[in-house]
């Protein structure tokens, strides 16, 4: 008698997607919605206080109080649909061209190390493009070393302790990143790229003598090289003082602005830092503006959502399918996070100014696109598993009605 021939087939969805992953639980499908939800809020919030923060300087600038605004929004509703886009995309995509994106951005960094030794860009060279199409190459960089890394810490596997096999590579990448971003220069970036990159490698496991050993003579390096530019060095002096009267001028109107605030706040739009007083405020301070006119509670509240943020990361990091997904979502909420942080760091006055933006709410395309790429790849990976059952679920239902439905006679 013969066999049937759907005898291999398995009966059901759920049975085809238990072959590779476990099913997708409930929970990581809230998390993905959650952490739309901050970034949605976030993005609201920052069109607000661009605008608010400004419109003075918008004015005095461009002759328009809404030039800031407009633009600003335009980069949230591109960051929108780049969250869409790379949310429905297999971010498996991400491990097969990590290395191409590594070298990519280090060789754009090197092109504009180039330029500026050729005097093409004068200044610190950070930007590439053309008009308004420009980007900061140190933030493609910056994903660059977490997919890259990420990709290396899941191939090295069991191997991820061993020096020459695994550390080394992976240190020679992540410096050379480092060293490039620091000399545009950007101490304050390849510095945090630095820090991401070690919490990345010690999470994948690397052997913690190893970084121990490569921090003894890294520290004092970078302390050299931060002491050997005039300005850092007078924003250390001015921070470490405790002298009201050395502190740097925009420290000292971003304490004033968020005393101003008290408790809740002066209201929308009734900033007074922002009228020609504090510099950058819709851009490096803008969390000064938050809390002038959301008060106390309004900062907190901001900062709770970028903590929710890096929980949301950290849940979405735990539930992955893979080593992959889960050292690359790890690294992007650390990343984005710790930015955060920094900047709100700044603006009250605990760390010296380092000019880190404040993710989905500081005004610049270049990092709300960058910064919208990390929460579509947090959300691809949250939705991995839900996309194959859906998969799964078609390929069933095919299979199906290939059993019910009987061979065309010959």
């Amino acid at each position: 008698m013969a066999m049937p021939i759907t005898s291999d087939i398995p009966n059901s969805a759920e049975e085809i997607l238990s072959q590779q992953f476990h099913a997708p639980s409930r929970s990581a499908d809230i998390v993905g919605k959650l952490l739309l939800l901050i970034v949605s809020i976030l993005m609201c919030i920052g069109i607000i206080i661009v605008y608010s923060g400004g419109a003075g300087w918008a004015m005095k600038k461009f002759s328009s109080t809404e030039y800031f605004l407009w633009r600003h929004l335009l980069f949230s509703m591109l960051g929108i649909a780049v969250i869409g886009f790379v949310g429905r995309l297999d971010y498996h995509v991400f491990q097969k061209t990590s290395k191409i994106l590594l070298l990519a951005s280090i060789a754009l960094l090197m092109l504009l190390l180039m330029m500026k030794a050729v005097h093409l860009i004068s200044g610190a060279a950070r930007w590439l493009g053309f008009g308004p199409f420009r980007f900061q190459v140190s933030d493609l960089a910056k994903y660059a070393v977490i997919f890259h890394l990420s990709r290396l810490i899941t191939e090295k596997g069991e191997y991820i302790t061993d020096l020459w096999d695994s550390y080394l590579p992976m240190l020679a990448n992540l410096l050379v990143v480092v060293f490039l971003v620091a000399l545009a220069p950007n101490f304050s970036t390849a510095s945090l790229i630095g820090i991401i990159g070690f919490i990345l490698m010690f999470i994948g496991g690397v052997s913690i003598r190893h970084i121990f050993m490569t921090a003894l003579p890294l520290l004092p390096l970078a302390l050299a090289f931060a002491l050997a530019a005039p300005y850092r060095v007078a924003r250390l002096i001015s921070f470490f003082s405790g002298d009201e009267k050395a502190m740097s001028y925009q420290v000292v109107q971003a304490l004033i602005g968020l005393g101003n605030g008290g408790l809740d706040g002066r209201g929308i739009g009734n900033s007074m830092q922002r009228d020609l007083f504090l510099p950058l405020s819709y851009n490096d301070f803008v969390f000064v503006i938050v809390g002038e006119e959301y008060g106390f509670f309004g900062a907190v509240a901001v900062t709770a959502l970028f903590a929710g943020f890096l929980v949301c990361g950290i849940i979405i990091a735990k539930h992955a399918p893979d080593g992959f997904g889960r050292y690359v979502a790890a690294g992007i909420a650390i990343a984005i996070t710790f930015f955060a942080f920094i900047n709100i760091a700044v603006a009250c006055s605990l760390l010296p100014t380092t000019g880190v933006a404040l993710p989905f709410m500081s005004y610049g395309g270049s990092a709300m696109i960058f910064n919208s790429l990390g929460v579509g790849i947090l959300l691809s990976i949250s939705g991995y598993r839900k996309r194959q059952l859906r998969k799964a679920e078609q390929l069933s239902s095919e299979t199906q009605l290939l059993k019910i439905t009987p061979p065309n006679d010959v």
